[in-house]
């Protein structure tokens, strides 16, 4: 019993450290944003720390505020292109780099580089290549004669949210891609060889095979993917500012630009207890359909 009470002092010594930082850096500012949001927050608090409770008055303006609609369409729209095409240009990667050639591993380290660079670095670059007048994409669109005039990539309305998809889609390629390629690793080359004698094609293959024994990794890579996205701020705001006209403007835009830009903190928190709340609910809509299909094909077998 001594020995079993001394390993276990000895686990909770081990765990102390990450309980803590846990704790100070996730917890602490977690509640705290909690508790602004159902508070009038604003700079004059910094100095009087007076923050009257106004209780849910601040989800009220928020919630029922033409801006929150627009930025909730906004938010879903950039979220679902940013994962999808994410997904797809991933799972299409991972199939190729599955393949042994030349100078393959050095391809695949490459492609992570969109990965490593700092948000900023890769949102300023796309920003000079995509300006009307003077950026490489157009230049090159109409020396190929795909256009006849300057496409606005972002000073369009419409134009504008693609471009900044485009970018988070550049930027989460090589993470969705380094996953899958792990997964595929996994998948036993035994199977594509008995399927093969079996007179399976490459389609019949990755229908039957590839895509069931990879379904619980596409699902925690979908599941990051989208808790992910819908917090992006950094690309969008270096890229667009929010604009043109809130075009860009995401959930995560509008707390942001509540708090820093207009100084309201207690809406700004509750915005983005919001989204938190979204997040969440996703996270536990996707868990309970994965543990409902396992079930099922329990129940199948």
């Amino acid at each position: 019993m001594a020995d079993r009470g001394r390993e276990r002092i000895t686990w909770w010594l081990f765990l102390l450290p990450a309980l803590c930082y846990l704790l100070l850096f996730f917890g602490y500012p977690l509640v705290k944003n909690v508790t602004m949001g159902f508070q009038r927050y604003t700079v004059t608090t910094f100095y009087t720390g007076d923050a009257p409770f106004v209780g849910l008055r601040n989800y009220a303006e928020v919630l029922l505020s033409d801006a929150f609609r627009r930025a909730l369409l906004t938010t879903v729209l950039f979220t679902a292109g940013s994962v999808l095409g994410q997904f797809v240009l991933g799972l299409a990667l991972a199939l190729f780099f599955r393949r042994s050639f030349p100078l393959g591993t050095l391809l695949r380290s490459l492609l992570l580089l969109p990965w490593l660079l700092p948000l900023v670095v890769s949102g300023t670059t796309w920003k000079w290549m995509l300006d009307t007048d003077t950026g490489v994409v157009n230049r090159a669109l109409r020396d190929l004669h795909l256009v006849s005039s300057d496409v606005p990539w972002l000073t369009g309305t419409s134009e504008a949210l693609m471009s900044v998809i485009l970018v988070n889609v550049w930027v989460g390629v090589p993470f969705n891609t380094a996953i899958l390629y792990g997964g595929l690793q996994d998948v036993p080359a035994e199977l594509y060889e008995a399927a093969k004698l079996d007179g399976a094609g490459r389609w019949a293959a990755f229908r039957h095979i590839t895509w069931p024994l990879l379904r619980p990794v596409a699902g925690v890579v979908l599941v990051l993917g989208v808790i992910y996205t819908v917090k992006v701020l950094d690309i969008i705001l270096v890229v667009t500012g929010g604009g043109p006209a809130g075009a860009t403007q995401t959930l995560a835009v509008q707390s942001y630009d509540l708090s820093f830009q207009r100084f309201e903190f207690g809406r700004g928190a509750a915005t983005g207890n919001v989204l938190i709340v979204l997040s969440l609910l996703f996270a536990l809509v996707h868990l309970r359909a994965g543990r409902r299909a396992r079930d099922a094909r329990g129940v199948v077998r």
